[in-house]
Order: C-alpha cells, then sequence, then structure tokens
C-alpha cells in the first residue's frame, strides 16, 4: 500500500457536531470500529447513517478511508467523490482519491475546455454571484426608472451581464464531468456495449471506480458518456451516482 494516505478517521465529537444525538452515537461507534481495525463493522455502521439520509463530508470521507481499507477500491472512490460534491475542496479526500484511483487502475472522464475555464469558482460561488447580481440589478432598474440616472442603467445592464454568465456557468457545470449524472463503476472490468444486449458488441471495459457520465436510461440498462470520448451501454447495476 502507497505511503502518504490520510486514513486516519476523526473522532472527536466536532466531526459529528451536525448529526443529532442517535446518529451521532453510530458515528462515534463506527469511528472506534475503524480505528480498531473492524472495517467491515464500521462499513456497516457509516452505511445505515447515509440510508437514514445523513449526508455530511467526514461521513463520505471516513467511509471511503473503511472501503479503502476493506480494499473495495470502486466504493471508496464513490465515497471520497461524495465527500468532494459536499466540499469539493476537501485535502484529505481529494488525495485519497487519488490513491485510490491508481489503486483500482480507475478511468477517468476529462472535463471539457468549458469546464476547465469555469473552475475558477464553485457551482454555490457561481450561484451566489448570480443572485447577489439579480438583486441588485433589480434595484439598478427601479433607480433608473425613478431618477433616470444613466449610471445606474449602465449598472444594471452590467449586473444582468452577469446574471446570464452565472446562469450559463451553472449549466454547464451540471451537464458537465461533475454534473448530476456522474457515477462510479462499482463492478470490475464492467463491459460498455453500442446496445442493451449483452451480445452487442463492446465499446470499452472499464475497472471498478472508473467515471461515467449518466446520460438517458432504458430499462436495467444506462447510455452513459465514457473516459476516452466514447459513449455506450451498461447495466445500470454495474454503477452509482455521486449524487444522492
Amino acid at each position: 500500500m502507497k505511503t502518504g494516505i490520510f486514513l486516519c478517521t476523526i473522532l472527536s465529537l466536532a466531526t459529528s457536531a451536525n448529526l443529532i444525538a442517535p446518529p451521532a452515537v453510530q458515528f462515534t461507534k463506527a469511528n472506534q470500529e475503524y480505528a480498531a481495525a473492524d472495517f467491515k463493522a464500521a462499513i456497516r455502521d457509516y452505511e445505515e447513517l447515509v440510508r437514514a439520509g445523513q449526508d455530511s463530508t467526514n461521513l463520505f470521507y471516513n467511509l471511503g478511508n473503511a472501503y479503502f481499507r476493506d480494499k473495495d477500491f470502486g466504493r471508496a472512490i464513490l465515497n471520497y467523490e461524495r465527500a468532494l460534491a459536499l466540499d469539493s475542496r476537501h485535502p484529505e479526500a481529494q488525495a485519497n482519491l487519488r490513491i485510490a484511483r491508481d489503486e483500482a487502475r480507475a478511468l477517468e472522464l476529462v472535463p471539457s475546455r468549458s469546464e476547465r475555464l469555469l473552475a475558477v469558482a464553485t457551482a454555490n460561488q457561481y450561484a451566489i454571484t448570480g443572485a447577489a447580481a439579480f438583486w441588485i440589478g433589480i434595484f439598478s432598474i427601479a433607480m433608473f426608472i425613478f431618477n433616470r440616472r444613466r449610471s445606474a442603467l449602465v449598472l444594471s445592464i452590467l449586473l444582468l451581464s452577469i446574471l446570464a454568465v452565472s446562469v450559463g456557468a451553472l449549466y454547464q457545470l451540471s451537464q458537465g464531468k461533475n454534473g448530476r449524472g456522474l457515477a462510479i463503476v462499482m463492478i470490475d472490468n464492467a463491459e460498455a456495449r453500442l446496445a442493451t444486449a449483452d451480445t452487442a458488441n463492446r465499446v470499452l471495459t472499464l475497472p471498478a471506480g472508473s467515471e461515467i457520465q449518466i446520460v438517458s436510461h432504458r430499462g436495467d440498462w444506462i447510455y452513459a458518456a465514457l473516459p476516452n470520448n466514447l459513449h455506450g451501454w451498461l447495466p445500470a447495476s454495474s454503477a452509482e451516482q455521486v449524487r444522492l
């Protein structure tokens, strides 16, 4: 196993401050099981919290660590991705995700040029900027209507332009690599095919932990954007979406 992985589970009560009492007790119990190297028991308790609707960054991060220690790299990657979906700048989750991908030899989606350009801010930051621009822009339009100040009109046009850019950025990010359709392959050597049949020609073989972007569903199959700029059909049971 590579050195340097941040697999220490945080046991302090601060980690579970946003959990109500019973989940907090179970979270602490799972942390203790992890510390005792009983990774399967820790996984059971962490997963029970997820099923109960808990969705904190540290919960997914610790669950990813437990799966990593249990050598289930696909689910480790899934939960590191879920932690990063809540906090994209979580440094330990970023580091462990890279290590888990190396261990699994997982394939990654390549972000588009527009996504790389928009990476200067997060989706939340674009949303906040757009909302602020909208309300200040409305106020500026009202000022122009009542006072006929040219500066108010110029400011309102500028702010509404910022709003349009923010909305466009949010749309691009929602459709991109880390959008709602992002999913992780759960089984090793999953076969992506040209059609919804096990006998259809193979497009790509995906190691566990590989990223895909789900485009549509048809019965028990999903059509997805794949690494290497490919598209294909996979059994729906072979992958799990990052965003719950």
